[in-house]
């Protein structure tokens, strides 16, 4: 493992601390997108179906359990324990536009046409378009608490530091996996107005609100 692809777990990791922490220091889980964390639940799931029957490392092991684990306890606090601080009237965006078209591409361009090498292509796709609700949410709303900004910030770190990470991984090994750059470069672009607020606006002080 390099240097890019720790930091860029480290900030995933990051991201979800931070996400959970927000919502129970605040019990609430007012403008986070439930569609959005079920999507990244559905990516985990279908990712890491080969967790108790294909080893690599403990680490390996440790963080698929972690991120399964702490997105279906990210539902269940947004859908059980603080469900009435959810808002679905601005949750809006239709994932079925997201799910249909990456299972499709999952079908067409895999590495291997065999069910966990499907599931696995599916999940990738799926992660490069997982935040669309969140930022549509945004989108309409306009405005974010600085903490969700900040978990925000960090999702898009970890994704932002796997291109460095790929390429290293191209001049060390000489390792090129089209579909994850590709989707990497797809997730990337879609925080690129995002960062331009969040570094010109809350690292300054502000409060993150979209121009009208």
């Amino acid at each position: 493992m390099n240097i890019f692809r720790l930091f860029g777990d480290l900030a995933h990791l990051a991201s979800i601390f931070i996400l959970i922490h927000k919502v129970q220091k605040t019990r609430s889980c007012r403008g986070i997108s439930f569609k959005t964390q079920a999507l990244y639940a559905l990516v985990f799931v279908t990712r890491y179906m080969d967790l108790f029957f294909r080893w690599v490392s403990v680490y390996n092991f440790v963080m698929k359990l972690f991120f399964i684990s702490s997105s279906c306890y990210t539902l269940y606090l947004m859908k059980y324990r603080f469900r009435p601080t959810h808002d679905p009237s601005i949750d809006t965006f239709k994932i079925e536009y997201l799910l249909g078209p990456c299972f499709f591409l999952s079908l067409i361009f895999n590495y291997e046409f065999e069910l966990t090498e499907i599931l696995w292509t599916f999940s990738i796709y799926l992660e490069s378009v997982a935040i669309f609700p969140q930022l549509f949410m945004l989108q309409r709303t306009g405005e974010a608490e600085a903490i969700t900004t900040h978990y925000l910030a960090a999702l898009g770190l970890y994704r932002a530091l796997y291109l460095p990470n790929w390429i290293y991984r191209y001049l060390t090994e000489d390792v090129v996996d089209p579909i994850a750059v590709t989707a990497g470069l797809v997730q990337t672009g879609l925080y690129l107005d995002f960062f331009h607020v969040y570094f010109t606006k809350v690292l300054h002080g502000q409060k993150f609100e979209l121009p009208a």
